[in-house]
């Protein structure tokens, strides 16, 4: 009928005026489908605002307003541990730029020289605490700070020049902090003692040759001690439970068990173990991942992840299928404040491969990732937890994660004193 009508218009239009329609409406096709091949190409980008995900609605409330004044964050250990953490992408520095960031209970002024050099220095100038990156311009190797324009060096903070003074004193310097840029980031070392890096961001190498490229980024915001997230790693029986429902089935968990998707199933077996010397600041979590459908093995969605967590907040997920090749999530976890953290996953994925795989590897991970976001936003920590033999990996992990904490770690008002962690 369609066809009938298509050729019906044609031929009431006339054969100059039919051809004129016929190419119009190729035109539209050719148009939709290379817009359609540009949205497959482009990298995804996903950024969940504050309260956007992982509430429950409340009446007269916003979701986060109603699961802070509910909630009570239990007593969890000190809210910055020692080790190194994302600032941002090095494609957000670009040369001249400057940026303030608040994290880790600091604000910081980062900068990027016109050769490449990226810096970290604290943002407020000693003069009159002005920040230097609100207005601040990069001048040379130097931040100069927008009030009075003392001009303050990258690498070690000192104060070159005043414009107004005849002598710069030799005291009139900034904080510096050690950074390093690896896998298109840009990170900082934070020790509340003020001890230097114990171990170095791994390269990817695969990312450094090109040979895997950047297929998108997911951000998210949560209400949660940055411990919390890595120890999922651990908590092996939380997987068939919560992420068993179909991705289908979303990420709200009123409806992920639906019975309307309890005809797919996600499998996993999981393994996780401390790493031994000298890479004892490493885990690793070994995971299978299958799927049933109407209780038929899916072959295709077989797919083996390789989660190796380095330090408190960087984890590399390897992804390994039969068919669709290999890739890795870099996940990083960055505390805004002591129970905010910011979460970023970007994928980089074998060229070769059409870009929407690794975009859907990404959008599964999302929706997976934001059913642990409800938890954790509306959960309490607690320090002795009620477990079984079975959750022995949750103490075990608590164990290992307690090497990224100090005796001078900065701990929140109502914890008590000692390491009881």
């Amino acid at each position: 009928m369609g066809s009938g009508w298509f050729g019906a218009a044609l031929l009431a239009a006339g054969p100059g005026r039919g051809a004129q329609l016929f190419l119009l409406l190729l035109l539209l096709l050719i148009l939709l489908l290379i817009l359609l091949l540009l949205g497959c190409s482009r990298p995804l980008a996903l950024r969940r605002g504050p309260g956007q995900v992982g509430y429950l609605p409340a009446p007269g409330l916003s979701h986060g307003q109603a699961a802070r004044r509910t909630r009570r964050p239990g007593a969890p250990p000190p809210p910055y541990p020692n080790g190194w953490y994302r600032l941002l992408d090095s494609a957000q520095l670009p040369r001249g730029a400057a940026r303030s960031l608040a994290l880790l209970g600091e604000q910081l002024a980062v900068f990027r020289t016109q050769d490449g050099q990226a810096y970290v220095v604290d943002a407020y100038c000693p003069h009159l605490g002005a920040n230097l990156a609100a207005g601040g311009r990069v001048v040379g190797n130097c931040i100069e700070c927008p009030f009075h324009g003392w001009q303050f060096r990258g690498e070690d903070g000192k104060c070159t020049r005043i414009p107004y003074a005849e002598k710069v004193p030799d005291f009139a310097r900034v904080r510096t902090w050690l950074s390093c840029e690896v896998n298109e980031m840009l990170l900082v070392w934070y020790h509340c003692e003020g001890v230097g890096p114990t171990w170095a961001v791994p390269e990817q190498r695969e990312i450094a040759t090109k040979e895997w490229v950047f297929r998108g980024r997911t951000e998210h915001l949560v209400d949660a001690h940055i411990q919390e997230i890595p120890e999922n790693a651990a908590d092996t029986a939380h997987l068939a439970f919560l992420h068993g429902p179909a991705i289908l089935g979303g990420s709200d968990l009123r409806y992920t068990r639906s019975k309307l998707w309890d005809f797919m199933k996600h499998i996993w077996k999981a393994e996780w173990q401390p790493e031994p010397e000298p890479n004892e600041h490493c885990s690793r979590l070994i995971l299978q991942h299958t799927a049933t459908v109407f209780g038929k093995h899916v072959s295709l969605m077989d797919l083996k992840v390789s989660a190796r967590q380095v330090g408190p907040g960087l984890v590399f997920l390897i992804f390994e299928h039969a068919f669709l090749g290999r890739g890795v999530i870099l996940q990083t976890v960055t505390p805004l404040e002591p129970l905010l953290q910011n979460v970023v996953h970007k994928i980089y994925y074998q060229k070769n491969m059409p870009a929407i795989i690794p975009k859907f590897i990404l959008r599964a991970e999302c929706t997976q990732f934001e059913r642990d976001i409800t938890i954790w936003n509306n959960k309490q920590y607690l320090p002795k937890p009620l477990l079984v033999r079975e959750d022995s990996s949750i103490q075990k992990h608590r164990r290992w994660y307690a090497q990224f904490y100090s005796e001078k770690s900065t701990r929140l008002q109502a914890q008590k004193e000692g390491l009881d962690w």
